[in-house]
Formats: structure tokens, sequence, C-alpha cells
């Protein structure tokens, strides 16, 4: 190609197709689900609160590895030993050579590791994504009632960055901007945000985002935009340093989603699919209200085909059967122990089921809702990690091989695309404490640098 035409290309691609590419941002940090929670209960404590209440639901419902792996029915559960003495001496010897039980007993390491590293994910960073809400988990109250709210809720907020205690993604949900409320939504916003500011000293906490609910036209996320321009114009914000979120729980949202996904392209950063309004809308029954349902699954297909090519995160929805006893107290019979531990074991599977199929088709986050949910939640999400390491290691250090041999005699490598999904797969296990880092360069044979480039493209150049 000429120069001239080069000239050409280069003049027709910046002004024609530039502004609508936006590249995945594989190499930052994506949270694994997203907690709702109502914004009169919300404080700077709220998430070492669910670490300490999951971990007591998790010793008391599964006990130990053994328990915990037939609770959730993990691969292989079935050989496991079943008398304590037994599991204690297994556990002996997982501690002493974890590698070498793996190759004699893949389901007791399997276990095992899993157990083990939901525990310290419960300890040290139970929530990666909360999401202050005052729409459904909130409710409609008083002008004066949500007034407050916003404030304390925005005060217990810039506690936590203060303190250093703050999740690493966070926000609130306003509610929608439907006739009926769009007042309070707007009135809520400038609040929250007005107060976050004024206890920050103008400093917005990393990963902040305004959830908007219940859209059925692109011109609510084109006002929300707007009114966030003139507030960062007001206190100083640099340009979209704001970030929204939409959720996609109406049949309108799904019809208009290419409308959707071009408006605030420069704020918008992820879209939550509302499974339970969206079945509703379609006149389907509560007992028929799940997320495997097909007008579902068809809602998750279209957001990843409009969504997913521009980098927005997508997040599935929630499990509404919590683990959560029948029988309250300390003096409980046998047969009400015993009674408790099924209900609680029948929620944690089915909220494992849930996430496992969200991550099965591409949506790596979703919502949790009661603390003890997280159990299943980073069973569910370090067993599909776990599961599939070795050969998902063994497969990347292939094309790393093929990659280098087809740049060394001139021929084209054409498994980026599938090279780089192996990349994020790894990116997102270390992040979220699936697996370790060392585990995984270990396995790889990457470098600290091209594991954290997220670029597989950017790998072969440096190495070659």
């Amino acid at each position: 190609m000429s120069n001239n035409l080069q000239q050409l290309a280069k003049q027709l691609f910046d002004s024609n197709l530039s502004s609508e590419i936006r590249n995945p941002q594989s190499a930052i940090r994506n949270p694994v689900h997203v907690v709702y929670g109502g914004a009169d209960r919300f404080s700077a404590e709220t998430s070492a609160k669910f670490g300490k209440l999951a971990l007591q639901s998790l010793e008391k419902y599964a006990p130990n590895f053994v328990e915990f792996a037939n609770a959730m029915w993990l691969k292989g559960c079935d050989t496991l030993p079943i008398y304590e003495d037994v599991i204690a001496i297994l556990e002996f010897n997982l501690i002493e050579n974890a590698e070498k039980v793996k190759k004699d007993n893949f389901p007791a390491w399997f276990a095992w590791t899993i157990y083990n590293r939901v525990i310290e994910k419960l300890k040290n960073e139970p929530v990666e994504d909360f999401r202050i809400d005052f729409e459904d988990g909130y409710g409609i109250r008083s002008n004066e009632e949500e007034d407050s709210h916003a404030i304390s809720a925005s005060n217990e907020l810039a506690k936590a960055f203060q303190n250093k205690i703050l999740t690493p993604f966070c926000g609130f949900r306003i509610k929608s901007f439907q006739a009926e409320t769009y007042q309070r939504a707007v009135r809520t916003l400038e609040l929250f945000l007005s107060n976050l500011l004024e206890k920050t000293n103008g400093i917005l906490p990393n990963n902040f985002v305004v959830t908007l609910p219940k859209i059925t036209r692109a011109a609510e996320i084109k006002v929300l935009d707007e009114l966030l321009t003139e507030f960062e114009k007001q206190n100083n914000l640099a340009p979209n340093s704001i970030k929204i979120e939409i959720m996609i729980e109406t049949p309108e949202s799904v019809l208009n989603i290419k409308d959707l996904s071009k408006t605030a392209k420069n704020r918008l950063v992820a879209a939550h699919f509302g499974a339970y309004d969206y079945t509703a809308s379609f006149g389907i029954t509560a007992v028929h209200q799940y997320l495997k349902h097909d007008v579902c699954n068809f809602a998750r297909n279209v957001m990843q085909i409009a969504f997913s090519p521009l980098g927005i995160r997508l997040s599935d929805s929630v499990t509404t059967e919590m683990p959560v006893p029948i029988y309250k107290g300390e003096n409980l019979s046998a047969q009400q122990i015993m009674e408790n531990e099924r209900v609680v074991r029948q929620a944690w599977r089915l909220h494992f089921n849930n996430v496992n199929h969200s991550l099965t088709n591409g949506f790596y986050q979703s919502w949790d809702l009661h603390p003890a949910q997280l159990v299943a939640r980073y069973a569910a999400v370090y067993s599909f990690f776990l599961e599939s390491f070795d050969e998902q290691a063994a497969r990347l250090k292939r094309f790393l091989d093929k990659a280098t041999k087809a740049t060394m005699s001139g021929n084209q490598f054409d498994d980026a695309a599938s090279a780089n999904g192996l990349l994020n797969y790894f990116t997102r296990a270390v992040s979220c404490g699936a697996l370790t880092r060392s585990e995984v360069l270990e396995a790889t044979s990457l470098t600290v640098e091209e594991l954290n480039s997220g670029s597989f493209a950017k790998i072969m150049e440096g190495r070659n």
C-alpha cells in the first residue's frame, strides 16, 4: 500500500470508525459479584460484617472440606470419606504435601483447596462490589426519610473510603427515571454525591458508579449523563469521572439495546441484568421466574452482542432463595437442626448452580443479597477456575509456543483471540483469589508483566 493510501486510510478510519470502537479492558480487574443492600442499613463496616456472617454460616453448615464438597456437590464429592478420623488423616496429608494428594486423589485436593481459599476470601475481602440501594432493596419512603438516608449512607461510604476499608468497587442505585420517581431519583443523586464529595475533600472512590434501573429508552441514560456532566463542572471533577451502570430489566431495554450501548459511551461501564422484573413483564408467574428461563437466556445473549465488543462489563441477576435456617435459637431438636442444614444447603446449591451457569455463559459477575450467599458464590467461582486450571495452563503454553514459531518463520498466528481469552481467564482467576499469581506464572511460563498486560499481542511483541 502506498504512503498516500496509508494516510487516506488513517483519516478515513479516524473519522468513521475509531469513535465506534472500544477495546475490552481485559487487563483491568473485574468483580465476580455485586452485593445489593438497602441504603438504610449500609455502614462502613457492612463488608466486614458480611464476611463474618458468611464464615459463621460456613462453620455451622459445612464445618470441614468434605461437608463443604457435599453441600455444593463439588466434582468427585461422592468419592470422599465420611468418617471424621479418615477425613482428619486426609487433611493432614493435604497440609503436608498437597501436590502428591492432587495426583492420587484429585477430588480431595479440589474440595480442600476451594474450601480453604473460600475461608481466606471471606476473612480478607468478602465483598468485591457493593451497591447502596435506593430502589427495590429500599422501597418507597417519605422524602424526609430518603433524604436522611442519602446523607447517612454517603457519610458511611466516605468513612470507609477514609479508613481504607472500602470495597474495590462501589456505588449506589437510584430510583428509575420513570415519571413517578425521576424527581426523587435526581434529588437522591444530588444529595448523595454532594455530601460524599464534601466528606472526601472532592475525591471520588475508585471504580465508583451510579446505577440507573428499569430503563426503557436511551434518553434516560442521556439525561443522567448530562446531569453528571453538570455536577462535575460544578464540583471541579474531570469530565466523565462519575461512571454509569445500567439495568437491563424491561422488554423495551432489550428492544432498544443498540441505542443504549451508544449512549454515554464514555461513562457507561457496566450493564446488569434484572431477571425477575424482566420475566414478570411477560406475565411469567413467580414459580417459573428463574435465571435459566428461555426469555432470560435470550436477553443475556442480546446484552453480550451489544455490550461485550465495547468492553462494557456484564452482570447476571440474582438467586432469590436465601440460605437462611428455618428454626432460630440454641435449644433446637435434632430434627430441627437437620431441617436447617437441609434448607441452607439447598439454597447454597441453587446459588452455586446459578453462578456456574452464568460463568459458563460468559457472565463473570452476578448478584448477591445475603451474607451466607457468599459461601456458594466463591465456591462456584473458585471451582470454575480450579477445575480446568491445568488444562487451560497447558493450552496457553501451546499458544505461546505456536505464536513464537509462527513469528520466527514469518507465518501469521491466527488464534490470538482464543489466546487472549485464556489470558483473561487467568487474570480474572488471580484477581478474585481462585488462583495465586505464583501458580499461574509457574504453570504458564508467563512473567508478572505479561500476566498484568492483559494482551496476548503485547506479550508476543515483547518476546519477539
